[in-house]
This record gives C-alpha cells, structure tokens and sequence, in this order.
C-alpha cells in the first residue's frame, strides 16, 4: 500500500542528530526506495515555507521535485470539511492540511505515515489508516 507522508515526517528525516530521527529516516528512505512514497501539494507548500537561504530553498525543492502531487479535486475539499465536522461535532480540533490529508488518504487508499500525535484522534472519529513501520522506526 502506498503512503502518503505527512510534513512532520519530512522534517524530521531532514533533521539531522537524533536516533528517532534517523530512523524515520530511515523508514522515509526505504518507502521511497519502495516508490510507495505520496505527497500533495500543501505538504509540499508547507516543507517550502519558512526556509532561511534560497540556496537550501532551491535544493529541497529540487529534491521534492521526485515526487509528482496527488492531484486536488472538489471531491477532496469536500470530504475534508465533512472530516473536520466530524471532528469538531467530537470535540477533536485539527488544521485543514490534516483534514485533506485525511480526505486524500481516504480517497486513494493510502496510509498515512506521520508523527503528529493528531491523527490518532482523528482515527477514532474517520475511516483513516495510519502507517505502522514493519522495520521499527520509531513513529507516533
């Protein structure tokens, strides 16, 4: 099954130091390795904003570039809302990018692999699935 990557995963595959880092980075490589690697393009705008030099700028962008988005549709939007209605009507807050993550995943049939402890809430109340590494990196 495909998986479809959250932006707290990116970013900490891009830290560099800590062990939990390097074994979601690790995890990150062997599913891109795999080409079961997804992305849209809000986690793309996300990873792009905020970085300091155009030069780590154009690199992360090129590097990003591997990977095609999921296209967007009226559809996806939608269910997104429904997702946070869903949510919000349970007392469960959450971004709009998490709820198209959620609407994506559930749309194509893709986990979704991240670190934002969130999605665990938003699993009780959507019909979501969560990546679960088989190799043991260390994920939330």
């Amino acid at each position: 099954m495909n998986v479809l990557v959250d932006t707290s995963i990116w970013s900490l595959a891009m830290r560099r130091g800590e062990n939990e880092n390097k074994a979601v980075s690790k995890e990150l490589t062997e599913l891109i390795r795999e080409l079961r690697v997804q992305i849209i393009g809000p986690v793309r705008q996300e990873l792009l904003s905020g970085i300091k030099t155009d030069q780590q700028y154009q690199e992360l962008k090129k590097a990003l570039s591997a990977f095609s988005d999921i296209p967007l549709t009226q559809v996806d939007f939608e269910k997104a809302a429904e997702f946070f209605n869903i949510c919000r009507k349970n007392g469960i807050q959450g971004t709009n990018t998490d709820f198209l993550i959620c609407s994506i995943a559930y749309h194509h049939n893709l986990e979704i692999f991240t670190s934002d402890n969130d999605f665990g809430d938003y699993k009780k109340y959507l019909p979501i699935k969560l990546y679960m590494s088989p190799r043991g990196a260390i994920v939330r």
